[in-house]
């Protein structure tokens, strides 16, 4: 595949096109806000970029440790329902294409692209550095979140299991916590979470984009099939687990006529909450999701763009508190008022960034935790 581009004697036809991959999500390695110009694939002669995009060479994932010297991230914004997080991991290898976590590899150096499913970096040493922040005198409890930028049980969390240990240390301190997820990964868990559950510190979330597969394998590639997250979801609530469902991103023109089917059928498998976020496209993101629709859905491309335009006051994204999850103008209406019907006939609660019930009380700095922070 390939595109030209005009050149000082006429068009370059050695400069390749985005491409889509399989099992990737992103179809570019565009580069990041703070890298100077594009860089653009060319064809070195050799048949190293094969133009059929099913030969196209698949990318390996890498996995560099993380060594942030802290692991609880604050934020004050007023529309997330929760002021604390963790994240296990930067990048995703679920390569959902939407991901609003993807512009923050361009902090790296990196290509929110397809470096933000390729190139990844874990927090190794995540559990022993949260033990050592919630034993400070001072600390004051409150739910923290975990999976609110990237996957906590992406694929490499098998192997790694950086949340597991971050459970455990959080169950050993009985603090309380939220969890999303798209993954059934988390049910490898059900021995912390049931425990924590018994005490209310436990809230997870499962995020179900569409019921559609196929729809899924384009805009999700190596996440959980939609049948296998409502087996989960499922699975959670028979654990006693209180699980919601996220029907997020809502795309116009390409997923959004399913939200109501999306929180049926998690209510039928016994969600307690649920909540929506329409499409947001900061920064590089836009651009990405442009090069997926003119991969994927040519035909829809204009269409989707120019409902979100009309969804963010004439533009791609606002950035503004209140409007950036919902959006405005009579389409975002539309879909707000389609929402509060199904909530209302499903019997669902709203899903307040996901911590209402939990409590705070019962957060102690076990007795060898605390000595060990002594001896620093």
């Amino acid at each position: 595949m390939r595109t030209e581009r005009e050149a000082p004697d006429g068009p370059d036809p050695t400069v390749l096109a985005p491409q889509a991959r399989k099992g990737r999500g992103a179809v570019s390695h565009r580069p990041g806000r703070y890298e100077p110009g594009e860089r653009p694939l060319e064809d070195d002669g050799w048949d190293s970029v094969q133009k059929d995009e099913a030969e196209a060479p698949p990318l390996r994932t890498t996995v560099q440790p993380d060594k942030s010297k802290t692991v609880i991230a604050w934020n004050e914004s007023p529309d997330v329902g929760f002021d604390r997080s963790i994240n296990p991991y930067r990048g995703c290898e679920h390569g959902c294409i939407y991901c609003f976590a993807r512009p923050t590899h361009a902090y790296l150096g990196l290509s929110p692209g397809l470096d933000f499913e390729t190139r990844l970096f874990a927090k190794h040493d995540a559990a022993a550095i949260l033990a050592r922040e919630l034993a400070k005198p001072g600390y004051k409890p409150a739910p923290i979140g975990i999976g609110t930028n990237t996957d906590p049980y992406q694929p490499i969390e098998r192997e790694l299991r950086i949340t597991r240990q971050v459970l455990e240390v959080l169950d050993r301190f009985n603090h309380p916590v939220t969890i999303v997820t798209k993954s059934a990964l988390i049910l490898r868990d059900l021995d912390i979470l049931s425990r924590m559950a018994q005490r209310e510190l436990v809230q997870a979330t499962v995020s179900v984009t569409t019921l559609d597969p196929d729809l899924a394998r384009k805009l999700e590639p190596r996440a959980p099939t939609p049948p296998r997250r409502l087996a989960t979801i499922e699975a959670l609530a028979a654990a006693g687990i209180p699980t919601g469902v996220l029907a997020a991103p809502m795309i116009p023109a390409l997923n959004d006529q399913e939200m109501e089917a999306i929180l049926a059928a998690a209510a039928a498998r016994g969600v307690v909450r649920a909540g929506y976020v329409l499409l947001r496209l900061p920064l590089e993101i836009a651009d990405l999701f442009r090069e997926w629709l003119q991969a994927h859905v040519p035909d829809r491309a204009e269409h989707v763009l120019s409902l979100m335009r009309d969804t963010r006051d004439g533009k791609l994204y606002r950035s503004g508190f209140g409007t950036r999850m919902r959006g405005t103008g009579p389409y975002a209406e539309l879909l707000r008022q389609r929402y509060r019907i199904a909530m209302r006939k499903l019997g669902l609660a709203k899903r307040g960034g996901g911590a209402q019930g939990l409590r705070n009380d019962l957060f102690a700095v076990p007795q060898a935790e605390r000595a060990q922070f002594e001896l620093f």
